[in-house]
């Protein structure tokens, strides 16, 4: 069976939103809510929802919303709309920031957190020191990766996001430059990343266009309320890829390494897999489903 037939789509209508949700796996052991980042969609996944699916647990990502705030909302949504009681939480990137909110707002309906690439920073991390030329920087300006975009067709969008996430250096464009000029056609694709893989992205954002996930993470990031003193109440595990071009945004190493996150997290686990990039999700997917599934039957769902 492929994987276009083990995954089934549906919309549910949520908050005021018709909600498309990809999902596999009946649910026998528990739940797992997969949240992405950008420009990944629900297919960036697709390895890991089939291995949790036949590990016995069932496997929704969690779509769009239009802030923190309501992707928080919309994950309890969702629950209560599928009448599960409580789920697992695996997120990375932008998606790392409501997972962490969810299970501190909603400790009773999370069974554990695991985050690839992005630690519980909680203020411990901050932009102020990068140079102007920092994709987040230029992005949250509302027109300029608009402008910068649409010199280009989506798949070429897409592509040249995939190729500067992947590498170890932080993405950051001269003054006389946009992001999109730091690679060209020339460069080749990550290997593990298909022109198949590509197709099925340029496709998705040929439809929806860029407009939504530009403005939610990058234009949001300042309208997400702070906790005073975060405690979680449940397991978080941090996976982080090495060459993880995050690993190098200020504060991040020290919130993993000089035992910062423990002090918000003390059921804490943190792994690193050594050549990982920001994408290790699909880079790895047989180290990243080894390290997912056991989390979970360590984890076991209680009744």
């Amino acid at each position: 069976m492929n994987m276009e037939q083990q995954v089934e789509h549906s919309h549910l209508p949520i908050r005021g939103l018709n909600l498309h949700v990809a999902q596999a796996g009946k649910g026998e052991l528990g739940t797992v809510l997969f949240l992405h980042g950008f420009p990944e969609i629900w297919y960036s996944w697709r390895h890991h929802m089939l291995a949790v699916a036949a590990a016995g647990y069932r496997a929704p990502p969690e779509p769009e919303a239009a802030s923190y705030d309501d992707l928080v909302e919309d994950l309890l949504a969702i629950l209560d709309a599928l009448s599960i009681p409580k789920a697992f939480l695996v997120a990375k990137d932008f998606g790392a920031r409501p997972a962490y909110y969810f299970a501190l707002h909603h400790p009773s309906r999370t069974c554990g957190v695991m985050c690839l690439g992005i630690p519980f920073l909680h203020g411990s991390s901050s932009f102020t020191n990068l140079p102007e030329g920092f994709h987040i920087l230029r992005w949250r300006e509302p027109g300029r990766a608009e402008s910068d975009f649409g010199r280009y067709d989506v798949k070429r969008v897409v592509r040249t996001i995939y190729i500067l996430f992947s590498r170890s250096e932080i993405p950051i464009a001269k003054e006389d430059q946009e992001i999109m000029d730091l690679a060209d056609l020339s460069t080749p694709l990550p290997e593990w990343f298909t022109e198949d893989d590509l197709a099925v992205y340029a496709s998705l954002y040929e439809k929806s266009g860029f407009r939504y996930p530009l403005e939610m993470p990058y234009r949001s990031l300042h309208k997400a309320n702070a906790f005073e003193d975060p405690k979680f109440q449940v397991s978080v595990f941090v996976v982080m890829g090495e060459r993880d071009y995050v690993y190098k945004f200020p504060g991040v190493e020290s919130v993993l390494k000089d035992g910062i996150m423990v002090k918000f997290a003390p059921d804490l686990k943190i792994a690193y897999i050594p050549e990982g990039s920001h994408f290790v999700q699909e880079q790895f997917p047989d180290k990243v489903n080894d390290l997912l599934v056991r989390f979970l039957k360590d984890h076991p769902v209680s009744a």
